[in-house]
């Protein structure tokens, strides 16, 4: 077994040498070892994966779409060995590329301002930030670190809570006076309520009229896929929206935005939580100074 991995990594080595070199000959070159013996190794490799990685032909080799993402997870696990070897001889300082995955508004509103703190902290890591408000397959997306709003389901992720924000309802001060201000729940049908377009943990708005409570829909003429747009949508006087608190403090504050039916608002703060794979096995210095960073300077 133990030589059989040993070849598995000789060949992820010697295939991203390939790739990155642009050829057989100069791979063969910075291994030390002829084209022919390069070109057998990668033969074997797809042998024994049952698919063809590269197209060759007289003058270039041209990634396939399973060699690509083959390739990207070469670099990827090369990345990590190297990073468990140098942790082992030379301490546990974070170094290499984290992969994030967090909603826009969470992104823009809070990790954005906290990512020079954390660079000029660990100067040997690197962040790749991506936006989405949709849940994400973090194996499958090659994410090391989620960040996400709302109950978490049983799964093989590790959570760890950042914190907590309500969301609030507001317009601009533009779309009331076009349309009026609502002065209780039951009035909210008379006007264009903008939400998210995908299922959510709650699937509306609770709110508690004459002591009844009440899940509005906010289904209105314009529907987004993240928070962000959603704000900009209601800056924009489009509509009415349900927006968390930690992203619209300024423009509360500079009345951009204006609070709507506060003493009726029925709804729970949100929990958020910064989400991994690492139960039971090794959890990279990187990704837990991360982990550890946020959960010391996040603040909703």
């Amino acid at each position: 077994m133990a030589g059989s991995d040993i070849n598995r990594f000789a060949e992820m080595e010697t295939f991203v040498r390939v790739v990155e070199s642009g050829g057989m000959s100069a791979a063969a070159r910075l291994k030390r070892t002829t084209p022919s013996s390069v070109s057998k190794l990668l033969g074997r490799l797809e042998s024994r994966l049952g698919v063809r990685l590269l197209n060759r032909s007289t003058r270039q080799l041209q990634l396939t779409p399973e060699g690509r993402a083959f390739y990207d997870n070469c670099v990827r696990v090369l990345a990590d060995v190297r990073e468990v070897e140098r942790e082992a001889t030379n301490g546990r300082e974070p170094v290499g590329r984290i992969r994030v995955n967090t909603s826009a508004s969470f992104g823009l509103h809070v990790l954005a301002p906290l990512v020079a703190e954390f660079l000029g902290r660990y100067p040997v890591v690197s962040l790749d930030i991506v936006h989405t408000d949709s849940l994400v397959d973090l194996l499958g997306e090659q994410t090391d670190v989620a960040v996400r709003a709302g109950p978490l389901e049983n799964s093989r992720l590790v959570a760890r809570k950042l914190g907590e924000s309500r969301s609030i309802i507001v317009a601009a001060p533009a779309y009331l006076a076009r349309h009026g201000t609502p002065q209780a729940p039951s009035q909210l049908e008379r006007h264009n309520l903008i939400g998210f377009d995908y299922a959510r943990a709650v699937e509306g708005w609770r709110l508690m009229e004459n002591g009844t409570p009440m899940l509005i829909q906010p289904n209105g003429r314009v529907q987004a896929s993240d928070g962000e747009a959603l704000r900009h949508l209601a800056l924009n006087g489009v509509g009415i929206a349900q927006l968390a608190t930690f992203t619209i403090a300024d423009d509360l504050a500079r009345g951009r935005l204006i609070p709507l039916l506060e003493r009726f608002d029925d709804s729970r703060p949100e929990s958020f939580h910064a989400v991994y794979l690492g139960q039971g096995g090794h959890l990279p210095s990187r990704v837990r100074a991360f982990i550890d960073f946020l959960a010391e300077r996040v603040r909703l």
